[in-house]
């Protein structure tokens, strides 16, 4: 063969490596988003997998379950009524963020699920939800260990006991979840984000159904 075939040839072989090299990088590209998109999650649906089917208890006694959600736009968050400092700030937090929707809020509700169902019976929830600062009308929900575990599950929320005896106490996670009228997730923030913005956050969401 020519040295000018030679060298062509060559050229052309390494034109081809690159283009061979170019379209792996694509594929392993590819397969890492579709690896890491794991059926059923936020990834591939555009949906979060958070929320979803419980029953539990209210504070007047009464069974319910997720349709509880259902008409109306709810933040849900999980704490507990011997909780020292996250949980009333967060209620008083939440009644200043109602104070900044205005009338938006008569579509919102606020429900508290416990943590702590050896404690919290509905009577406990009653008395202590109906204390001076918090939110009027907030929803308390208790229930069984293995109901509020269920719950917890649902939403993804992690709680431990914490100590024995009458002293123990109940780590949680703080995160407060928006749930739209249908009773499916639409957005979540953090329980110090403040009134001013998680009144914009909730806002927002609203405007968009």
């Amino acid at each position: 063969m020519p040295r000018r075939s030679i060298l062509l040839f060559a050229a052309a072989c390494v034109v081809l490596a690159a283009i061979i090299a170019a379209a792996a990088i694509a594929v392993v590209g590819l397969r890492g988003d579709a690896t890491s998109a794991a059926p059923g999650s936020e990834q591939a649906t555009g949906q979060a997998a958070v929320g979803g089917p419980f029953q539990l208890v209210d504070q007047n006694g009464r069974a319910v379950d997720q349709t509880i959600l259902n008409g109306k736009w709810s933040l849900v968050f999980f704490g507990f009524t011997y909780c020292p400092d996250y949980c009333p700030t967060t209620l008083a937090t939440l009644a200043a963020v109602e104070q900044e929707l205005g009338d938006a809020a008569k579509d919102l509700q606020v429900v508290f699920i416990s943590v702590d169902p050896a404690r919290d019976t509905p009577q406990a929830l009653k008395d202590y939800l109906s204390s001076d600062g918090f939110p009027e009308g907030v929803i308390g929900l208790t229930g069984t260990p293995d109901q509020v575990a269920g719950a917890a599950k649902a939403y993804r929320a992690f709680y431990e006991k914490v100590g024995e005896g009458e002293a123990y106490t109940m780590n949680h996670s703080l995160t407060i979840y928006l749930m739209g009228p249908d009773g499916r997730y639409r957005s979540s923030f953090a329980h110090d984000l403040g009134p001013e913005r998680s009144a914009q956050l909730i806002k927002r969401v609203m405007a968009r159904g």
